[in-house]
């Protein structure tokens, strides 16, 4: 995963990056992606942000997080096919194991996943540019419950 993990304060300060500026509204739902360490769905988004900006729309919360994913602040995830998850760009690559029974995301790094992304890289002569692993099953809690 890239870089481009950027304080907030630092992004709000630099004129019109990709063009676009940093409005209140984009610098709420990045600082609360932020806050929450990310995997949060644009309705927990819009939540959040309407209690400190009530008159925010969800429509609003989407076209936001469609232009912080543009300008590379954050990630949208799929964890599964009823909606997105959105997460701050984090400048190490990092995977994620999703519980199927409580929807739990927890994130995991693993040295063999930089290896297999080195040697495919190099036996294939492809550039790999980035790489995403997702693992599925049940968490500790769900698997005791025999969910």
């Amino acid at each position: 995963m890239s870089t481009n993990s950027k304080s907030l304060k630092s992004t709000r300060q630099e004129p019109g990056v990709s063009g676009l500026r940093m409005t209140n509204q984009r610098a709420l739902i990045l600082e609360i992606i932020r806050q929450r360490r990310g995997h949060l769905d644009a309705d927990e988004v819009y939540r959040q942000a309407r209690q400190k900006q009530p008159r925010l729309s969800l429509s609003t919360v989407y076209r936001n997080l469609q232009t912080l994913k543009k300008l590379g602040f954050i990630e949208e995830l799929h964890f599964n096919e009823e909606h997105h998850h959105y997460e701050i760009r984090l400048a190490t690559e990092h995977h994620h194991l999703a519980c199927l029974g409580c929807g739990r995301i927890i994130e995991f790094q693993y040295p063999l996943a930089r290896l297999i992304k080195r040697n495919v890289a190099e036996a294939k002569d492809f550039e790999v540019i980035d790489t995403e692993l997702r693992m599925t099953g049940y968490c500790t809690e769900c698997h005791q419950e025999g969910k």
